[in-house]
């Protein structure tokens, strides 16, 4: 493990993220209810308190894995529910929409891949598909300076009644180790520099005195301090831009939970592959490296 999570920090420090910079940034999502999780709420109000515009699609099938984007992709299906946030913030949606018709609707600045959770901790259902799409949209994207990014997936709730959950011996540390070998080899082989470390930033929320209460289900993020964690997670790690003290909080989220939350994220970003805990003293957040 720590061999694979080296390279891949090589491979980062050689191309950095630093579109910061930028007043706009299009983010594709190729994904299923957890890229809905992470990038349908609040990622948008994020950015826009900090003078970023975030243009937000998202290619959703529920439960959706690598295997089936590809066999999607090789038939051409429209079997897609196409999500689509512009800069206003306003969100549409489409049905019956195609891959290929989701890449090629922006010039986007950011394609994003993940595994579905069930197998998000099982590198050998990652392959060939996750090459073969990379390469497939790489062909068809407008934007030739587009960047991938792998979205890391969050282990379930301890209490999670999942069917899948046994594959990990319903246990949420063996789930999340598996998912962050997993994630990291991928990346790597697919060559893939850019992780999103949403697992690791809901894991290091877990360790603060919020606990085990980001899912509202076992498995999907609640709308409140689950969502908000992942929305941090991407923010920071699209814009390179710390989320800590980001003035935009939703409103069911109170003030501690989320320096908490914006805490966790910020040091996933950091240390995308370790979990970091968050303590809280007198109102502000402390991480133990």
């Amino acid at each position: 493990m720590k061999k694979y999570v080296l390279i891949f920090w090589v491979l980062a420090l050689l191309a950095p993220i630093n579109t910061w910079s930028q007043d706009t940034i299009k983010v594709l999502a190729i994904g299923n209810s957890f890229s809905v999780d992470a990038v349908e709420n609040y990622l948008h109000e994020l950015g826009q308190a900090e003078g970023v515009t975030f243009i937000i699609g998202n290619l959703y099938i529920g439960g959706c894995s690598l295997e089936r984007h590809w066999l999607n992709a090789q038939g051409n299906k429209a079997d897609y529910s196409y999500r689509k946030i512009n800069r206003a913030g306003e969100k549409t949606t489409i049905m019956n929409v195609s891959l290929i018709q989701g890449i090629t609707d922006e010039e986007w600045d950011y394609i994003s891949f993940q595994q579905n959770s069930p197998n998000s901790g099982l590198l050998d259902t990652y392959f060939p598909y996750l090459i073969q799409l990379t390469a497939y949209t790489k062909e068809h994207c407008k934007n030739s300076q587009v960047k991938f990014v792998f979205h890391q997936t969050w282990a379930y709730a301890n209490d999670s009644d999942h069917k899948e959950f046994p594959r990990y011996n319903k246990n949420q540390k063996q789930m999340y180790e598996s998912i962050m070998k997993a994630s990291s080899r991928a990346a790597i082989k697919a060559g893939i520099e850019t992780i999103i470390p949403s697992g690791t930033a809901i894991q290091n929320g877990r360790s603060s005195f919020i606990g085990d209460r980001f899912c509202r289900d076992g498995y999907h993020l609640n709308l409140d301090i689950g969502r908000y964690t992942a929305a941090c997670t991407w923010f920071e790690s699209l814009t390179g831009k710390s989320v800590v003290g980001n003035s935009f909080v939703p409103h069911a989220v109170t003030p501690l939970e989320a320096v908490t939350v914006q805490r966790a994220a910020h040091e996933a970003v950091l240390k995308p592959f370790k979990v970091t805990t968050i303590r809280l003293v007198d109102n502000k957040t402390y991480s133990d490296n």
